[in-house]
């Protein structure tokens, strides 16, 4: 019995030391990766790092801000640096489903023979930018449902998968602007983090003036691959979570629902994140944990995530807004009671 411990002691010590050993690796090719896409969009880092977090979380991201931010540019060089197949496809009012996910069409043989065949839509991507997701019918939006959660989709019956990795990165207009239309909750909760997208600080805008109205542009660069960040994302489920941090995403989370829980806070929700939230935040701390080189989140990170994670699976109640306050403002409030 001494003899198979010290042999399953000797696994688990072989097992460590091989995650040690490929998160070393994996976080060096990220942190290029990082790098890279730092030399061609300028002062957004923090949108950068959410960016990467989503994406070795396995998930999607929905990225918010006024035209004009580099949100597109962003999902380009993405897709370039990590060396992923990108399709755009721009929402419009007028865009159907088919035209995202494909078709059948009546094709008809020399011999007179007719048959249907599958073509296949821009969603046959591993990074799929959904450019004004918003500006979409809702029927339309919808058409990504099965794809952002399942992997795969079905037309006329019949299943398509689709490629690995495959991330959906949404750009949205604000709301207040005109000919957009809310997404549905279902989809919201579909997107991993929502990541606002801000106006560049005065030296960051500086240098945005010389680096892009030259002779010559910096272009992206590869520093990724496909298999490589299939085996960040297999590393990341990996990492282990102590129970500290574990304790802090459920109260967190749990906080943030309507009911006791919440404490004054939660008298202002009118509903709250489900239990994909707490998935999606565990995940992320990981992720996050990886991308700085650390082989275990803390709760900093929980912290750090708790709002993009958080901010677009929260509704406030109608007095709570009569009242001018905003979801941040009681997601910062829930995070007082961890940190």
């Amino acid at each position: 019995m001494a003899g198979a411990d010290m042999a399953t002691d000797k696994g688990v010590e072989k097992l460590e030391d091989v995650i040690v050993r490929s998160a070393e690796q994996v976080s060096g090719q990220i942190r290029a990766a990082r790098d890279a896409i730092s030399t061609v969009i300028f002062g957004q880092d923090r949108v950068i790092e959410n960016t990467l977090v989503t994406i070795l979380s396995g998930g999607h991201a929905l990225l918010i801000g006024v035209p004009g931010l580099a949100k597109t540019k962003l999902v380009e060089t993405l897709g370039v640096t990590l060396g992923l197949d990108a399709k755009r496809v721009q929402f419009t009012p007028d865009l159907m489903p088919s035209d995202i996910l494909g078709a059948e069409v009546l094709d008809e043989s020399n011999s007179g023979k007719r048959s249907f065949r599958f073509i296949a839509g821009p969603v046959f991507a591993q990074l799929l930018m959904a450019d004004e997701i918003n500006r979409a019918s809702p029927r339309t939006q919808s058409a990504l449902l099965q794809a952002m959660q399942e992997q795969h989709i079905t037309v006329a019956g019949a299943r398509h998968d689709l490629p690995k990795p495959f991330h959906v990165l949404a750009t949205q207009n604000p709301l207040e602007q005109e000919g957009t239309y809310p997404l549905p909750e279902a989809q919201l909760d579909r997107f991993l983090m929502e990541i606002d997208v801000d106006y560049p600080d005065r030296d960051a805008e500086r240098r945005i003036l010389f680096e892009t109205t030259g002779a010559e542009e910096t272009l992206a660069k590869a520093a990724m691959d496909a298999e490589i960040v299939l085996a960040a994302q297999r590393l990341v489920r990996r990492l282990p979570v102590g129970d500290s941090v574990v304790e802090a995403i459920l109260s967190l989370v749990r906080s943030a629902r309507p009911g006791p829980e919440g404490g004054e806070a939660g008298k202002l929700i009118a509903w709250g994140p489900g239990p994909r939230a707490s998935q999606s935040l565990m995940l992320a701390v990981r992720a996050r944990a990886l991308l700085d080189g650390r082989l275990a989140p803390s709760i900093d990170d929980v912290l750090d995530l708790a709002e993009p994670v958080l901010k677009h699976r929260m509704a406030l109640t109608f007095s709570a807004r009569a009242e001018g306050r905003t979801i941040p403002d009681v997601i910062r409030q829930l995070k007082t009671r961890i940190g």
